[in-house]
């Protein structure tokens, strides 16, 4: 937790803001820009980009125009245009990089999807607001067992208030179409709330919710990642990964985002080797394939009378004897080729050394030892 002014519980336990958009520092990590102009002042005459950037709850994220010409700043919470009402976000980014941001959104200052912003939320919006988010915990637990009651194949995922507590919006995910307009009007009589459902895919839920992946760090998506790729299980092949679906898939049960970050690198170093299902003719024989090292450009190649026996050449070599099997002519031998490989694995040493770990107690010492040295003392005498 970054946040240096959250309020504690009893004993000291710091609350938090749990990620859920209503850290005044915006020190959260959550799908935040970092404002590498904000040292820096703009040019004489030039008056400061009137949109900002507001976060709403668990990363989501709209552009709203200063059109009252507010004295704003990044931490800010601010009361914006909404249908119907208003809503209460966080500002997290101002100034030029908000123009970028809009670039990579495919919005036009002007568009009609950037609204205004009312006010600086006073007092009484930010109390409304902290109580509607209060509630969207037992909002969910009630909703989930009406779904359950229904018998409707879907799974409701998040709920979010909106900031004036008028209207919520429910987000779902299912893998067909749902008809839920009995459960739209069930909601509204045992809320008294405006509803909205928008359903969501698999990896967009996991980027609401959050979590902690197999590497030990925060999902990306849910800190910096906005794009949704899709994902193949050719980029595992390319990797030389093995094909287990419980080490490739991610928290949302596809497959990890993080396959594709390399891929193109693999690709690149790959169009140096020869295809896998290509047979090396030598003087000695025919050879086939049987595995290769990408990083250190190397293939193994087994004899097809002696499959025991493998021979680590380099992909220039092989794309040699493949290029004179071309023009009818058999290759040199796989042992004229063959490369030492050494193994590189690491020696684990004990870096505390190998004295005991009692060294430093005091040895017992022999009593009848000490009795005899202290009789020939007594005898000397």
């Amino acid at each position: 937790m970054g946040c240096g002014t959250c309020t504690t519980e009893e004993g000291g336990i710091p609350k938090g803001c749990k990620s859920n958009g209503s850290c005044g520092t915006d020190s959260c990590n959550k799908l935040s820009v970092f404002d590498w102009l904000s040292n820096m002042t703009l040019p004489n005459h030039q008056k400061p980009f009137n949109i900002v950037e507001v976060r709403f709850k668990n990363g989501r994220k709209h552009f709203y125009k200063n059109t009252k010409d507010l004295s704003l700043c990044i931490g800010d919470v601010i009361a914006v245009e909404s249908s119907p009402g208003h809503d209460i976000g966080v500002i997290t980014l101002t100034g030029e990089l908000v123009k970028i941001q809009l670039k990579k959104k495919n919005l036009t200052a002007d568009h009609e999807d950037v609204k205004q912003i009312y006010r600086k939320a006073s007092e009484r919006d930010i109390k409304i607001w902290q109580a509607s988010r209060d509630k969207e915990q037992e909002v969910q637990r009630k909703s989930r067992l009406i779904v359950l009651r229904l018998g409707l194949k879907m799974k409701l995922s998040d709920i979010e208030f909106q900031g004036d507590g008028s209207k919520a919006t429910f987000y779902y995910t299912a893998e067909e179409r749902v008809d839920f307009r009995m459960l739209i009007r069930e909601l509204a009589s045992t809320f008294s709330i405006r509803i909205e459902m928008k359903q969501v895919g698999l990896r967009q839920e996991a980027a609401r919710l959050g979590g902690v992946g197999s590497c030990g760090r925060e999902l990306c998506c849910s800190t910096w990642l906005t794009d949704f790729r899709s994902v193949n299980t050719s980029a595992a092949r390319y990797q030389q990964l093995s094909l287990n679906p419980q080490k490739l898939a991610g928290q949302c049960g596809k497959l990890k985002c993080c396959l594709n970050y390399e891929l193109d690198t693999y690709i690149e170093a790959l169009r140096k080797f020869p295809r896998t299902d290509t047979v090396l003719k030598t003087e000695s024989g025919i050879a086939f394939f049987q595995k290769m090292d990408i990083f250190k450009g190397l293939l193994w190649y087994a004899y097809k009378d002696n499959p025991i026996n493998w021979h680590a050449i380099s992909a220039e070599h092989a794309n040699e004897i493949i290029a004179a099997n071309k023009e009818d002519k058999k290759g040199n031998n796989l042992e004229d080729y063959t490369i030492e490989v050494v193994d590189e694995s690491p020696i684990f040493k004990d870096l505390v050394g190998q004295e005991s770990l009692t060294r430093f107690d005091k040895p017992k010492q022999n009593r009848n030892k000490k009795h005899r040295n202290r009789k020939n003392r007594n005898n000397a005498k």
